[in-house]
C-alpha cells in the first residue's frame, strides 16, 4: 500500500512523513525529489529547458511508478510518499500506473491556511500558491483526497491524523481504475459512437494521458465485439443490444515499451439522447468524454490513432471493413 501525501510547498508534507514512518509498522519513507535530481544529471540540458517543472515530464512519472513498485517488492509493507500533484492527469497517470500493478494508494492532502502557505513560501523565497493550486483545491483535489487541515498541527500531529485516517479507513483506497500492463502483443476492441451529427464519441480516461474511444484489451477466450460491447457498458453505462459492425482491423507494430497488437474498430450506432445524458462521468475509468468531428478529432488524438479513426469513418461510408497495418490501408 502507498500513502501519498499531497499539498502545496510548505504545506508540511515531508515533516509529517518523516514522523508517519513512525506511527505506521514497516513504512518506508520515498520522496520523488531523488527522481528529480537524477534526471537533472541524466537528461539533457536543452531538454530540461522545455519544460518549468521537471514533473510535466512523462519520464518522471514513470520512473515514480517504477521506483515505488520496485520498493514495495523488495521492502513490503507501506510506502509513504511526500509529493506534490496538482494535476488531475497527472494523479491519474501515476496513480492508474501503481493501480496497474495491484498497488492500493490512499491518497491524503494537507490544506492548511493559505497565510500559513505565503509565509512559508516567503521565509525560503519561493513563489506563494500558484494558480494550478488553486484551481486543484476548488475542484478535484479535496473531492479525490482526505483533507486535513493542518494549521494548528505539528509534524507529529499532522501524522497522527494521517496515520488515524489509514487505520479507519477514512482515507479510503483511491478508486481509479487500470489494467495491468502487457507483457505481450494484445488485441484490443474500440467501439464509434455517433451523435445526430455524424460526430464520433471520444473519451478521455483517468488511466492514461490523452483522448481514446471507449473499448480495451480483449479477455482471454472473448470474442472482440463483445469485449468492445462490455467496455461500453463499464466505461460509459451505454448497453448496445446488437453486435457492431466491424470497421477496420489495424496491426500496431511493438514501439517500446509498448508490444502493439490487432486493434479492432467497431460501429456502435447511435445512443439515445437519454443514454447520452446519462453517461456515467465523472467515474473511476473516465474523466470527459465529447463528442467531436473529424477535424478536431485529429487534435485529440495521436497520429497513428487519428489514422485508424479516419479510415474507419471511410470505411463506414463505403459498407466495407478495411485492413490496416499501423493506420495505413493494405491491399
Amino acid at each position: 500500500m502507498i500513502v501519498w501525501i499531497n499539498g502545496a510547498f510548505g504545506a508540511g508534507k515531508s515533516g509529517a512523513a518523516r514522523e508517519l514512518i513512525e506511527l505506521i509498522p514497516n513504512s518506508t519513507l520515498f520522496d520523488p525529489e531523488v527522481i528529480s535530481g537524477r534526471l537533472h544529471e541524466l537528461l539533457p540540458h536543452k531538454h530540461l529547458a522545455e519544460v518549468t517543472d521537471v514533473r510535466d515530464l512523462s519520464i518522471w512519472r514513470r520512473q515514480v511508478v517504477d521506483t515505488a513498485a520496485a520498493l514495495l517488492w523488495e521492502l513490503g509493507g507501506v510506502l509513504v510518499i511526500p509529493a506534490t500533484l496538482l494535476r488531475q492527469d497527472h494523479r491519474d497517470e501515476i496513480f492508474g500506473g501503481l493501480a496497474a500493478r495491484r498497488i492500493a494508494v490512499r491518497h491524503v492532502f494537507l490544506d492548511p491556511d493559505e497565510t500559513i502557505l505565503r509565509d512559508r513560501t516567503a521565509h525560503h523565497g519561493t513563489p506563494g500558491p500558484s494558480e494550478t493550486y488553486h484551481t486543484a483545491r476548488a475542484g478535484w483535489l479535496t473531492a479525490d483526497a482526505h483533507v486535513i487541515d493542518n494549521s494548528a498541527l505539528t509534524p507529529r500531529e499532522t501524522a497522527s491524523r494521517v496515520a488515524e485516517a489509514i487505520r479507519t479507513e477514512t482515507a479510503a483506497v483511491c478508486d481509479i481504475v487500470q489494467t495491468p500492463e502487457p507483457s505481450a502483443e494484445t488485441v484490443a476492441a474500440g467501439v464509434l459512437l455517433f451523435d445526430d451529427h455524424d460526430r464520433v464519441l471520444l473519451v478521455d480516461p483517468t488511466y492514461k494521458a490523452g483522448w481514446e474511444f471507449p473499448g480495451g484489451v480483449v479477455e482471454a477466450g472473448e470474442a472482440p465485439a463483445r469485449a468492445g460491447m462490455r467496455e461500453v457498458t463499464e466505461e460509459t453505462g451505454i448497453r448496445l443490444t446488437e453486435v457492431p459492425r466491424l470497421l477496420v482491423v489495424d496491426w500496431e507494430p511493438p514501439m517500446p515499451p509498448g508490444y502493439g497488437g490487432m486493434r479492432l474498430l467497431f460501429d456502435g450506432g447511435r445512443p439515445t439522447e437519454e443514454e447520452i445524458r446519462d453517461l456515467l462521468l465523472p467515474g473511476p475509468e473516465l474523466r470527459g468524454c465529447r463528442f467531436v468531428g473529424e477535424e478536431e478529432a485529429a487534435g485529440l488524438l495521436p497520429p497513428v490513432r487519428y489514422e485508424r479513426l479516419r479510415w474507419a469513418l471511410r470505411a463506414r461510408e463505403r459498407g466495407a471493413a478495411l485492413y490496416l497495418e499501423a493506420g495505413v490501408p493494405m491491399g
